[in-house]
């Protein structure tokens, strides 16, 4: 065990004698979760204010995107499950900004924009104007951001088990 002082704090050590890096400050996991937080918080009044709340945006951001396609398809544009997306999608068809309907594949379901939902991405516009405005970083440090979280995403899906775990 470590000897120390009364009321003097000593840091575990990894197996190699460094410190561990156990610290909810040292971490990139709450970084990235207090980051995405926030900007969810810029979103949420603003997308209120167009009727959509911030998941069902991102589902209408891959429809602006890819034009009509499967839930399929939507969800893995936002590497989401497609039994995520499809509540989703559900609410959006009662909201009339899309609909859905029994492509040529009679087991897939194509989802379309209605005019309401097109109509709808000059609004969204705005609201990313306004976020981005609160963000308060210029085109060229959000683009870097982007494609550093980018590639760190890309990483990620091909990591298929932790580093360290000995396989």
């Amino acid at each position: 065990m470590w000897e120390v002082a009364p009321h003097e704090t000593v840091s575990p050590l990894t197996q190699f004698g460094e410190p561990a890096e156990v610290r909810l400050d040292d971490q990139l996991c709450f970084a990235l979760y207090a980051a995405t937080n926030g900007v969810t918080r810029a979103y949420r009044p603003l997308l209120a204010e167009i009727g959509l709340t911030y998941p069902q945006y991102l589902v209408m951001l891959a429809l602006w995107t890819n034009g009509p396609c499967t839930v399929g398809v939507i969800a893995a544009s936002l590497q989401l499950d497609s039994h995520a997306v499809s509540p989703l999608v559900g609410r959006l068809v009662d909201a009339g900004l899309v609909t859905r309907e029994r492509g040529a594949d009679r087991r897939q379901v194509v989802v379309s924009l209605t005019q309401r939902g097109s109509a709808l991405e000059l609004e969204a516009a705005e609201v990313q104007r306004q976020v981005r405005c609160t963000i308060g970083m210029d085109s060229l440090e959000m683009g870097r951001l982007r494609e550093e979280l980018l590639a760190l995403a890309a990483r990620m899906d091909g990591a298929e088990e932790p580093a360290g775990s000995g396989s």
